[in-house]
Order: structure tokens, then C-alpha cells, then sequence
């Protein structure tokens, strides 16, 4: 067995002086590595289709989605998705965001897991949620690659069954 948690790479003074960040290139290159991260995001969980956050919700909420036989409906930045959507908002340190989900993404009442790769502050995951449960599904949980504890992110997502890999 890998040990997955090594091939995560400290990148120092990244993306700029005074942040450590954590690269999980390295394991995503490595097929046992990714294939335990995938098979922990989602063991135990039923649902029906796996929410991924952009970006990097992406690369880790797709692959969940075929193992387990369950759809995959992306959530993105404002402005990127086509059809009809439903928008939440967060505020970031200086300033806020917005993501979307096309409004017809989920059936009602379907199970549903939101994966994303870190909970840093919880805003994004927050608002991910907030926009499932509009969309009339059901939140199962949300699981992460990594938890920055020290952020307290946990805390907006209190009453929800949430699980990281690793925290930090």
C-alpha cells in the first residue's frame, strides 16, 4: 500500500512569500495513491451523484463519481456554466465570490456528496452546499483531500457529516 500522505509536496512561498502549499500533483500521478484517496473520499456514503467545487473539486470529484456509479454535476465560478443556474455567494478575505449549479442538476430528493481537494475557510463549501439544497437534493456530505484546520473552515459547515483525508 502507498503511503499517499508522503507524496503530497510542500511548495514553499507558493502561490506568493509566506504560503505553504500543498501540491498533490505527485499523488494524483501515482494510480494506487489516487485510487485509495477516491475509494476514502467516498467510503460509507450512499448517493446518488458527487458534487465537485472548481477547480481542483473537479479532478478529485469525478473519478468518486464513476467508482461509486453516481453522476457528477460541477460547481462553478459565476458566468461558466450554459444553461439555467442557481448562484450563492461567499465572502472571501477581501472582498466575495460566486459559484453556480445549473438550476436542473438534481432530481428532488437525491443523495448527494460534495468532494473538493481543501476546506480552508468553508466559504466555498458553504455555498456549495447552500446551492444543493436549494436545488431541492440532499447534502449526504462533504469530503476533502485535506483539511487546513487551523482556518477553522469546519465551523460553516456545522450539522453536516464532514470528513478529511488528512488535516493540517
Amino acid at each position: 500500500m502507498t503511503d499517499w500522505i508522503s507524496l503530497i509536496r510542500d511548495v514553499p512561498d507558493y502561490p506568493k512569500p509566506g504560503i505553504l502549499f500543498k501540491d498533490i500533483t505527485p499523488l494524483l500521478a501515482d494510480h494506487a495513491a489516487f485510487t485509495q484517496v477516491v475509494d476514502g473520499l467516498a467510503a460509507g456514503y450512499a448517493f446518488d451523484k458527487v458534487v465537485g467545487i472548481e477547480a481542483r473539486g473537479f479532478i478529485l470529484a469525478a473519478p468518486v463519481a464513476i467508482r461509486c456509479a453516481a453522476g457528477f454535476v460541477p460547481i462553478r465560478k459565476k458566468g461558466k456554466l450554459p444553461a439555467e443556474t442557481i448562484s450563492a455567494s461567499y465572502d472571501l478575505e477581501y472582498g466575495s465570490a460566486t459559484v453556480e449549479v445549473h438550476a436542473d442538476a438534481f432530481a428532488p430528493g437525491e443523495r448527494v456528496l460534495v468532494v473538493d481537494d481543501v476546506l480552508a475557510t468553508g466559504g466555498t463549501a458553504a455555498a456549495a452546499v447552500d446551492l444543493v439544497r436549494r436545488a431541492g437534493a440532499q447534502v449526504v456530505a462533504v469530503s476533502f483531500l485535506m483539511e487546513l484546520s487551523f482556518l477553522a473552515g469546519r465551523e460553516k459547515l456545522a450539522g453536516l457529516d464532514v470528513r478529511s483525508l488528512v488535516t493540517v
